[in-house]
Formats: C-alpha cells, structure tokens, sequence
C-alpha cells in the first residue's frame, strides 16, 4: 500500500476511502473476454491459469457474475455467503453472491444483482454499483466478471436455502491486509496448484472467492 503507517491505514480502510478509490479506478466497461471463447481469462496464478487452459480444451468456460458488496458500515465490511452443503459443484465453500450469467440479464451486473436477490434476498434498493472488478477466470470452467458495489445498512437478508446456507460480514481492513493473504496448494491432474486462502474466524475463504479479493486489494490499493 501506498501509505504504510498505521494511523493512515486506519484511513484507508474507512468507507469513504474505500468508495472514493473504487469509483476512481473501477468502470463498467465491459471486457470482451467475458464471452469470447477465444480469450481464456487468467487468475493472476500461473498453475490455475495452465488448469483453466485444459479445461477450456475440455467444455466452454462459461460467463459468471458475482457482486462484490461492501457493507458502509463506519468499518466497511464485505457480504460473503456459505454455499449449501448439498450442492454438486462448491459444497458448502464460501462465496459472493452470484452465479451464471442467464439470457435474460440484461448486463453482467443485472445478473450479480439478480443472484444476490435470489440467493440471500439482498434487494436492489440497498445496492450502489460502482465498476467491474478485472475478469477472473477459475479452474472449473468459469469467466467471473464481479461488480463492487457500496451497500447501504439496514437490508435484510431472506436465505434460499436451496443454494446458501448462511450469510456473513468480514470487515473490509481484516480482506484487504495482505498479511492475511496467505499462500495455499494442492494437486490438481498431477499439478501443484497454489491459491490464495484468507481464514476467519471459523471461515475458511480461499479459492477463487480469495482470489477475487486478492485482485481487489491490488486494483483498490496497490495500483
């Protein structure tokens, strides 16, 4: 991060900060990679990039929305889910808000606030979208487009639990600390694959959904 000492830290991890850098730096240009098959989006991780390119030999890598919402709170908070236990594909791993990108959405954006009302009940009333985050490709065949949005207090949550088991606040200073940032692998096809994973609390966050975050916290405060 640009300011290092504590007391600018502070400041920076502070709703008004975080909102004024997202809205500088974020827009809602939308990249082709998204739905060209041509155009394999890379995770920013050498491993998980050579997977996704076996697996994009394999099936199409489908186009995703999530919604990356920032709570503005006094300490910002960001709102993950715990998808549902009996799901076939991510059982019971953390996530955003989102999912496939369906023919009736009118833009990736419609489609993360469409999941978000769909899977915990987050009305659109409560969301300000601010920008896509960069593409982000995962290692089972998906093309993320996530959007950051400032959400304002006072929502409430209806869970379908037919997709999320729960939903929950981080603060926004524990996700954007590169200190928690850690570095976790396993094997993959014969393949060391090496993934963000940032633990709280009982939570374990990694995967693609860390790795999302790891992408915000150098767009919002390292570039």
């Amino acid at each position: 991060m640009a300011k290092s000492d504590s007391k600018n830290e502070q400041v920076a991890f502070r709703a008004p900060d975080f909102f004024a850098r997202s809205r500088a730096k974020l827009s809602f240009d939308v990249p082709a990679g998204l739905f060209d098959p041509n155009i394999i989006p890379a995770s920013g991780d050498p491993g998980t990039d050579k997977m996704l390119e076996i697996v994009a030999r394999e099936q199409p890598v489908r186009p995703a929305a999530v919604l990356i919402a920032v709570v503005d709170h006094p300490e910002p908070t960001i709102l993950l889910t715990q998808r549902s236990a009996h799901l076939n594909d991510h059982a019971g791993q953390i996530a955003f808000p989102g999912g496939k990108i369906d023919a009736i959405d009118s833009s990736p954006l419609d489609a993360a606030l469409r999941e978000a009302e769909e899977e915990v009940g987050l009305s659109r009333d409560f969301v300000e979208p601010i920008g896509y985050l960069d593409l982000y490709g995962t290692a089972f065949g998906f093309r993320i487009l996530p959007t950051v949005a400032r959400v304002r207090p006072g929502f409430q949550l209806t869970i379908n639990h037919s997709e999320v088991d729960d939903a929950f606040e981080v603060p926004l200073s524990f996700l954007m600390n590169p200190a928690n940032h850690q570095v976790h692998s396993k094997e993959f096809r014969g393949m060391e694959r090496f993934y963000y994973a940032m633990p709280f609390a009982e939570r374990y966050i990694w995967g693609a959904t860390a790795g999302m975050l790891r992408v915000l916290y150098e767009r919002i405060y390292s570039s």
